[in-house]
């Protein structure tokens, strides 16, 4: 059986943030959010992004939209260098690549009904008018478990899980091929979380997307995820098929971060990796491998070296000295 071709790739990405200071504003710093990562991902599958809160997934996603600009790297959409595109030629790429957010809520003009917000990609792209836009609209929110009555509400009339399913509705509407998955259920309830997940996961077989799945929650991105990525501190550190990581992890930081992993036997008992030490600053991060200050293995040469990502078996990536 033949590999899906790739549908976009990521290469030494690099987004840092300028820190000023003074009347003037004067840079005295650089914030590095995210510090050379690269992957790939194919059509039809979905790669999880996981890490420690402020590693740099929701910055990797928003860089590769272009809704922040890079530093450095590249980006490329089938083929195409997405850093490189005109306001034009970007605007149409848009409608292939779009973002669902985390917060369901802000995300959503509070001052425009349903229709409106769902509509408006189709108007922005001349894509649709009058009765042929309303028809399109109302066949994507019914796909979304959202009736017509729906239509000429306002977001504070709905749950936070029907505002979620607009914001897919508004991220479907243009029948992109890529989304990206900001924690998208990290702001609803544990039984809501379940059928939006359900939700992704059908519009996905049925319309042939690709997700970029951004999430802490490890159990989420297990069920939603073809192959996890592993971020700490601006860098990917492992990748593999989701099954393979999940069981033999080698990064330690990966082997720490599934320790963590709650299992609903309170007679089993596991082992759970406590990591010494607090996430070192993002302004300043700690030469060598950036996971060393707090890794149990680290030895003289972590200090100095930069651990490349590389391929041990397969799809299996480690950025470790050790492996």
């Amino acid at each position: 059986m033949e590999m899906p071709e790739v549908l976009l790739s990521c290469a030494d990405l690099v987004k840092h943030f300028p820190v000023t200071s003074g009347f003037l504003s004067k840079t005295i710093g650089q914030i590095h959010a995210v510090d050379g990562v690269s992957f790939y991902i194919r059509e039809g599958e979905t790669l999880g992004v996981v890490g420690e809160s402020g590693c740099g997934k929701t910055t990797v996603g928003r860089t590769i939209l272009r809704l922040i600009e890079p530093t450095s790297g590249e980006v490329r959409f089938e083929g195409k260098d997405v850093f490189r595109l005109k306001k034009g030629d970007l605007k149409r790429l848009r409608r292939d690549m779009q973002m669902i957010f985390q917060d369901p809520f802000s995300s959503l003009d509070p001052r425009k009904t349903v229709f409106s917000i769902v509509g408006e990609p189709l108007r922005v792209h001349r894509l649709a008018k009058g009765k042929e836009l309303k028809g399109t609209v109302l066949s994507l929110i019914e796909r979304v478990a959202l009736k017509e009555e729906d239509l000429y509400k306002y977001p504070h009339e709905f749950s936070g899980g029907q505002r979620q399913r607009i914001g897919i509705a508004r991220a479907l509407i243009t029948n992109p091929r890529f989304i990206v998955l900001d924690e998208p259920t990290s702001a609803l309830d544990v039984s809501v979380q379940a059928q939006i997940l359900n939700l992704l996961k059908d519009l996905q077989r049925d319309l042939g997307l690709t997700y970029l799945f951004i999430s802490h929650n490890l159990n989420v991105v297990k069920f939603m995820s073809d192959r996890v990525a592993v971020m700490y501190l601006g860098k990917v550190v492992e990748s593999d098929i989701t099954e393979d990581l999940f069981r033999s992890p080698l990064h330690p930081y990966t082997q720490a971060l599934l320790s963590s992993i709650p299992i609903p036997d309170p007679k089993m008992k596991y082992e759970q990796i406590t990591l010494k030490g607090e996430v070192p600053s993002r302004m300043n991060p700690p030469p060598g491998c950036r996971f060393h200050p707090r890794c149990q293995y680290a030895e003289r040469n972590c200090a100095e070296k930069v651990p490349a990502l590389k391929r041990i078996d397969g799809e299996h990536f480690v950025a470790c000295l050790r492996a």
